[in-house]
């Protein structure tokens, strides 16, 4: 069973920038395409972005060019630099497997961007 931590949410003015970051607890992670999914009020759960275990990377239209997910292996962390943050960013950002059956979901981590 992996385990899933989010940290780095936070408050930020429309323009600025932040740094997702998920910690995993289980072997199975560092093989795992890896996502950040978002959960917005009223809105469907949105995958933003995903690697693969060889670093391939996929972004949702609504934040290429402004988010970059990476890897560190060493870690076992999959982080989420996130810029030029608009006030529709707003939202509790998880982490969980991107392809097959999702594990159980962490806590998340709740990001809001004021105008």
């Amino acid at each position: 069973q992996v385990r899933l931590v989010e940290s780095g949410g936070g408050l930020v003015q429309a323009g600025g920038s932040l740094r997702l970051s998920c910690a995993a607890f289980g072997s199975v992670f560092s093989a795992a395409t890896i996502g950040w999914y978002r959960q917005a009020p009223g809105k469907f759960q949105e995958l933003v972005a995903s690697i693969s275990n060889d670093g391939g990377t996929n972004y949702a239209d609504s934040v290429k060019g402004r988010f970059t997910i990476s890897r560190d292996k060493d870690k076992n962390t999959i982080d989420l630099q996130m810029n030029s943050l608009k006030p529709d960013d707003t939202a509790v950002y998880y982490c969980n497997r991107a392809r097959g059956v999702t594990w159980r979901w962490g806590q998340g981590t709740q990001v809001t961007v004021s105008s």
